[in-house]
């Protein structure tokens, strides 16, 4: 990074952005806040412009990527990077604005920074599509419980089976209640829970259809031939990995999605402890949940083998591999006394290892 640009980091909030500057040869930065909209912004970028080159950055959050596309589209290179990596002095317990964007400003010139990959508009699209569908499936599990707690609360309680099978709708559907008010109260709950699955089941189709594009087709197709991913797990992997062949080891993908074990080591002292939790949550989540099936003997059932035809076989001998590979290792963990939800968050490190190959030597195979 050339030490004679004019660095500049900023804070932004709703209505303000709070900008540190650093000139060369300067160690003092020089800190402003203006409002938070483009055209202040595209006022000091310009008049920065005249002085020299510029180079931004800001730290990754509920603004999202649009300041990093405003300065791209202004022609101005700029970074989002992640704040858990910013480094911080622990005896600094003082936070303010104008601190925070001094010392950003100071690491961004050292170098100290981490920039994040940022998706094409495309790909956040689809991404907050995946993730509208994880509210809303949030929102079905809060009234179903809502729901079934209100039926509990006048003592009607299902005891003839799995709770929301057809068989369980049709008691609930049965229920009335004397009071109007009581009556009321049920159609609101039942009404909501029907909508909410009606949403759910429309987002799953958007889903599919976008699964069907040209710019995820091919990836999903692979990815389904691994035991427990479908296509709503695999828009999910991909939408929030992006491009995996940025990650050039399969324990770099470990890290970034927090999977790798924590440590507190100095001396001779070796202690380490749970996993980070550090990286992306969403697929953490759908690799623990795919990891679960690995726990049966390795097999290609009619649906697996329905969603592997026609795939490349170096996709297939990874699903093959891991099939083996995991199911073996659940067994030693649980053997040796290992409780089977941490023997699967084991398993969900070495699948993102093996769905890291097939993503990243599944296009060079087809190129050979």
């Amino acid at each position: 990074m050339k030490k004679d640009s004019i660095f500049v980091a900023i804070d932004d909030s709703k209505r303000t952005l709070v900008i540190g500057t650093l000139r060369p040869g300067s160690d003092a930065p020089e800190v402003r806040s203006i409002p938070n909209e483009p055209r202040h912004l595209r006022r000091l970028c310009e008049r920065l412009k005249r002085e020299g080159a510029v180079r931004v950055c800001y730290e990754a959050g509920p603004s999202g990527y649009d300041l990093y596309r405003q300065f791209t589209g202004w022609g101005v290179p700029c970074q989002v990077v992640a704040p858990s990596l910013t480094p911080r002095k622990p005896g600094d317990r003082i936070k303010t604005d104008r601190r925070d964007v001094t010392k950003l400003v100071r690491a961004f010139r050292s170098g100290d920074l981490t920039p994040i990959a940022i998706p094409d508009e495309a790909s956040e699209a689809g991404r907050d599509l995946l993730r509208c569908r994880e509210d809303v499936q949030e929102d079905l599990l809060r009234w179903r419980h809502r729901l079934g707690k209100f039926l509990a609360r006048h003592g009607r309680l299902y005891r003839e089976g799995r709770n929301w099978t057809q068989r369980h709708w049709v008691w609930i559907r049965a229920q009335h209640f004397a009071l109007p008010a009581l009556e009321r109260t049920l159609q609101e709950y039942v009404f909501t829970v029907e909508q909410l699955l009606a949403r759910v089941a429309a987002l799953d189709q958007e889903i599919a259809t976008l699964a069907e594009t040209d710019g995820y087709r091919e990836r999903v197709g692979w990815l389904r031939c691994f035991r427990g991913i479908d296509t709503l797990a695999a828009m999910i992997l991909l939408v929030e990995l992006g491009d995996v062949q940025r990650f050039t080891h399969p324990r770099q993908l470990m890290a970034y999605l927090g999977l790798v074990p924590s440590e507190d080591s100095s001396g001779d002292r070796v202690r380490r402890g749970s996993i980070t939790k550090a990286g992306n949550l969403h697929v953490r989540r759908i690799l623990v949940e795919a990891a679960w099936h690995y726990r049966h003997p390795p097999r290609l059932g009619a649906a697996l083998a329905r969603r592997s035809a026609g795939q490349p076989p170096a996709v297939l001998r990874h699903a093959w591999q891991a099939q083996q590979r995991l199911h073996r290792r659940y067994r030693h963990l649980v053997g040796r006394g290992k409780r089977a939800p941490v023997a699967m968050v084991a398993l969900a490190r070495e699948l993102s290892a093996f769905l890291w190959a097939a993503l990243s030597q599944a296009p060079l195979a087809q190129a050979a």
